[in-house]
């Protein structure tokens, strides 16, 4: 795994070369996570331009045992103000153009900062490890499936437990969902688990309440394990009982949008040119002031990162690319339908990550 550390901070030496930048000062965990490895709560680090020799990672006393197994490659400082050190210990290196992540760092730190790198220029620098994060490699992506994995095991178990019935509440469906992925491989969940029945499924994002879950009822259920630091994210959405005539005409045209927008993840593609390609499905049946979201989003360290596959989105797909496909029609005050999967965008087709069936499932 540290040769993977090794190439990202590889890859990030190029920008900073490209941009004139000496070092770069991080300060957000996932950043530095994503850099070294490590996964205490508390780290600064310094990603010098020509090498790893130069670069300094430090973090408090807390974790010296914890850093010095997660970043053996690294010189190791331990001080408590571990950003503002490393601004000090940048200025004394005379590291003369060092950028910050000006995104995570706010107006008060930034004085102390500053302060502390007397004497050479520190520079607004957002967004350069985020641009890295962006495409997967090959060991985040296997973490993607097995976070995908997880979850997908959670939901047979749950239905083949008797975990979706009628006369549960949705918070016990949430709470068992939940438990059940952590029996399944998950450190825990992406987010808080979204179970709406009934009218509440007509709710994107409702909370799970003690509605009590009923005969005939839309049941969507939104979700997602995390395994080493990735998140999952799957929604599927079932019916209690018989379907009646509606749920299956709109739980049919989303599966056909949803399916349109997986087909159009191509490298290259732009992300509103998919987002619209899976929103005129339900246009042309006049449900699209029903479709109250963009279709999907990035998912890695974060369950919500760059792109955004949205009419406001910008940019094109590459290969290695991780995201969500997640249309949904909401009737308000009757139920609504959302089909959502995590895939990896490759030049060959999507690679499907969440393999729970997409067909109706009636409980």
């Amino acid at each position: 795994m540290s040769d993977a550390f090794v190439r990202r901070r590889e890859a990030l030496r190029v920008q900073l070369r490209d941009r004139g930048l000496d070092a770069l000062l991080l300060v957000d965990l996932l950043n530095i996570r994503y850099l070294t490895g490590f996964t205490g709560s508390n780290a600064a680090l310094v990603v010098h331009a020509s090498d790893d020799a130069h670069s300094i990672f430090c973090t408090d006393g807390r974790y010296l045992t914890q850093s010095e197994k997660q970043v053996p490659d690294l010189e190791r400082v331990i001080d408590r103000n571990s950003a503002v050190f490393l601004a000090a210990r940048a200025a004394k290196e005379k590291f003369r153009k060092t950028g910050y992540e000006s995104h995570h760092v706010t107006v008060e730190a930034l004085d102390g900062l500053a302060d502390a790198a007397a004497g050479i220029d520190l520079v607004r620098a957002p967004g350069m490890v985020e641009k890295l994060r962006i495409v997967k490699d090959d060991i985040e992506i296997e973490a993607l499936r097995m976070a995908c994995a997880a979850a997908d095991r959670a939901l047979a178990d749950l239905m083949e437990h008797g975990g979706l019935r009628p006369g549960l509440t949705e918070r016990e469906v949430a709470r068992d969902l939940e438990n059940r992925m952590l029996e399944n491989g998950a450190a825990d969940k992406s987010f808080d688990t979204i179970v709406a029945a009934g009218a509440n499924s007509a709710i994107p994002h409702h909370r799970p309440t003690d509605t009590v879950l009923q005969s005939g009822d839309f049941v969507k259920l939104d979700f997602g394990a995390l395994v080493d630091g990735y998140h999952s994210d799957m929604t599927r959405t079932l019916v209690l009982g018989e379907p009646a005539e509606w749920q299956r005409e709109i739980y049919d045209l989303v599966a056909a949008s949803q399916a349109a927008g997986r087909a159009a993840l191509k490298p290259g593609a732009g992300v509103k040119d998919i987002d619209a390609a899976a929103r005129g499905v339900i246009e042309d049946a006049d449900h699209g002031d029903d479709f109250l979201h963009g279709l999907g989003h990035g998912v890695g360290l974060q369950i919500h990162e760059a792109p955004s596959l949205a009419k406001t989105g910008e940019g094109t797909l590459s290969a290695g690319m991780a995201v969500t496909v997640e249309p949904g029609v909401y009737l308000a005050g009757r139920g609504g339908v959302r089909i959502e999967d995590t895939l990896v965008v490759r030049e060959a087709g999507p690679e499907l990550l969440t393999l729970t069936t997409k067909h109706l499932m009636v409980v």
